[in-house]
């Protein structure tokens, strides 16, 4: 029984071509690449038995061998990450459970991570589980800052009070015209870009029919809702970590400020 990390990368993204090379300069001055600095935070999670970086693509196969990491090639019809998550299952085989840590969010913390495992594990009724975190007034606004600016910036999740996903979204939601002090809590989560799948229900993903609200969204974590298979939302804490996943060009100069914050090298 073994706990996989996949990397999902490609290359040929619509809204930022070539973004998991993009180099991200840290507290020491030391630039490295998206998909490195990704596959550095999987180095620092415990109960992982291995991590792969799953791509279709062989500039980001290169760079991804070049710093130590193993490579799992996937075909260029995946869809999204999930999708090239189910393909590196197929090459894999056997295995308790898969965790996807996508190649755009460098800042997640390790623990983020661990208790998704362990939520997972908990709950056997889900098919799948993903991390949330609640916004401060800070993170809030810097959400309704990129939707003024027209830009699909960070993803929200709404849940129900056994903590099963009721919606994602890339609007702001629930609505909020409150104001909030920079470190207040607010009602409003920010949903982390990482999943923990079942085998069967990652291998059967790929069968479902994309729904309409995946289509409008964007969002691939909606066909688990649309096709009726419950989310786990495992809330977590930030321990005064910083999180921000790397959507735009513009939001480089945001993480690499988070980085000299918490002295990340």
């Amino acid at each position: 029984m073994t706990v996989v990390c996949v990397i999902p990368a490609r290359y040929a993204s619509t809204r930022y071509p070539g973004k998991p090379l993009a180099m991200l300069t840290g507290a020491t001055g030391k630039a490295r690449s998206l998909i490195e600095r990704s596959w550095r935070a999987a180095q620092d999670v415990d109960g992982l038995d291995a991590v792969y970086v799953a791509t279709d693509d062989d500039r980001i196969a290169d760079a991804a061998k070049s710093f130590g990491a193993e490579v799992l090639m996937t075909s260029s019809e995946a869809r999204n990450g999930t999708e090239r998550c189910a393909e590196a299952l197929e090459i894999l085989g056997d295995v308790e459970m898969i965790v996807n840590l996508q190649g755009d969010a460098p800042l997640t913390p390790h623990w983020f991570l661990e208790e998704l495992v362990e939520g997972l594990r908990s709950d056997s009724q889900a098919a799948i589980a993903t991390p949330i975190l609640r916004c401060d007034g800070e993170t809030l606004a810097a959400l309704k800052a990129d939707r003024a600016a027209g830009r699909v910036g960070g993803t929200t999740a709404v849940a129900d009070s056994k903590r099963r996903a009721l919606y994602f979204s890339k609007e702001v939601v629930p609505y909020t015209a409150d104001p909030y002090d920079i470190d207040a809590p607010t009602p409003v989560f920010h949903h982390v870009g990482v999943y923990a799948y079942r085998p069967w229900a990652l291998l059967a993903y790929p069968h479902w029919p994309v729904g309409p609200l995946e289509t409008l969204e964007g969002l691939e974590q909606l066909r688990f809702l649309e096709a009726g298979h419950p989310v786990l939302c495992v809330e977590v804490e930030a321990r005064g970590a910083k999180f921000w996943e790397l959507n735009n060009p513009e939001d480089i100069p945001r993480i690499e400020a988070m980085m000299r914050d918490m002295g990340t090298p």
